[in-house]
């Protein structure tokens, strides 16, 4: 009898809303998360996501080389709005000096937090050291963190992976190390930096790491979460406090709204339709267009565009006059063109498959 009723009481205890804090940054219960991502989470982006209901999100990430020398690419990708708070700004690199200088240009941009990248798997990154390739190198991932906590006022966080490879899985005691030194939220990304995107994410050592009774801050899960499904399973099978989705959100942004219903109801919203999916490109584009301007803002969005549609038949010319056109009325004008032609075709069932990383 005893042994049913405490079963019955720890069901009861995980459905309890938590109010996740990161430092002072309330984010409510089940917070989701929009990954920082290259060439993707730009401004423009990051408006899509935010309106459908991603709870925090982040820049690309930023090169802290880059930003100590004030190289331009570096710097624009510093520039935020107070409508995507919180919102955080995440910087990589393979020196302790570097990165507590590019940390402290990064807080004068006024982000809500500083967020340090070991997990980036790419090679040019990895294998200088910087990103994943840090954790090869642990005590001076802990020295980098401290410095850079140390060096700033506002919250830093940190997003790695479970280690280097299979020989070398030590996310439990790395997790443990940067805690000790500052941080105020650890996400995890399920792979090893040797697996980069292959195979399926592991979420047994993230689920260890937030059931470690010495760990008190936030921990957020990540990796191959594509569905409402997969992110609920995440938050009950492991505990984690948040969710961080990366892949899946590329021609996709309403997958925070998709999430958020299905935690608060268990039910499965319907996809978007194709008249809804052209609003939601054009808003996307205006706003692309609005921060980049008019040049940059339309190559910029060619690799959005055709996501949107993907699935619906014959759509291969449509597609290409989309990702040619330089002129923002002409694209306006064929995604009109979308609508009229495709927009009684049932989408219902037509989920975009995650971005694909080519690394």
């Amino acid at each position: 009898m005893l042994a049913i009723l405490s079963v019955k009481i720890a069901i009861f205890v995980r459905k309890i809303p938590i109010n996740v804090k990161i430092a002072d940054i309330e984010l409510g219960d089940k917070p989701l998360f929009l990954a920082p991502m290259e060439d993707v989470t730009d401004p423009s982006f990051r408006f899509m996501c935010k309106r459908y209901g991603a709870d925090v999100v982040y820049t690309e990430f930023i090169s802290s080389d880059g930003l100590i020398r004030d190289a331009a690419k570096s710097l624009a990708k510093l520039k935020i709005y107070d409508y995507e708070r919180p919102v955080g700004i995440q910087l990589y690199g393979h020196e302790i000096e570097p990165m507590v200088e590019a940390a402290r240009v990064a807080e004068a941009a006024g982000p809500d937090l500083i967020d340090i990248n070991f997990g980036c798997p790419v090679r040019k990154i990895a294998t200088r050291g910087a990103g994943s390739g840090m954790m090869r190198d642990v005590p001076k991932m802990v020295e980098m963190t401290r410095r850079i906590v140390e060096a700033v006022s506002l919250p830093v966080t940190v997003k790695t992976r479970l280690g280097w490879d299979e020989d070398s899985k030590n996310i439990v005691e790395i997790a443990e190390r940067l805690q000790n030194v500052g941080i105020a939220a650890l996400t995890i990304h399920g792979r090893t930096r040797a697996q980069l995107y292959r195979g399926e994410a592991d979420w047994t050592l993230i689920g260890e790491v937030k059931r470690n009774p010495r760990m008190h801050i936030p921990i957020i899960g990540n990796g191959d979460i594509a569905s409402a499904q997969g992110a609920a399973q995440a938050f009950e099978r492991y505990g984690v406090d948040g969710v961080m989705i990366g892949r899946a959100t590329y021609g996709r942004p309403w997958i925070f709204r998709e999430i958020r219903h299905y935690l608060d109801t268990g039910e499965l919203l319907p996809q978007p339709t194709v008249r809804e999916r052209v609003e939601l490109a054009k808003l996307h584009l205006a706003k692309s267009l609005e921060f980049k301007g008019e040049k940059v803002g339309v190559l910029e969005m060619r690799r959005h565009l055709s996501c949107y549609f993907k699935g619906l038949p014959d759509f291969k010319p449509t597609r290409l006059k989309l990702v040619t056109a330089n002129d923002p009325a002409e694209i306006v004008d064929t995604l009109e063109y979308v609508a009229q032609r495709w927009g009684n075709f049932d989408t219902t069932e037509i989920v975009p498959a995650p971005l694909s990383h080519e690394v």
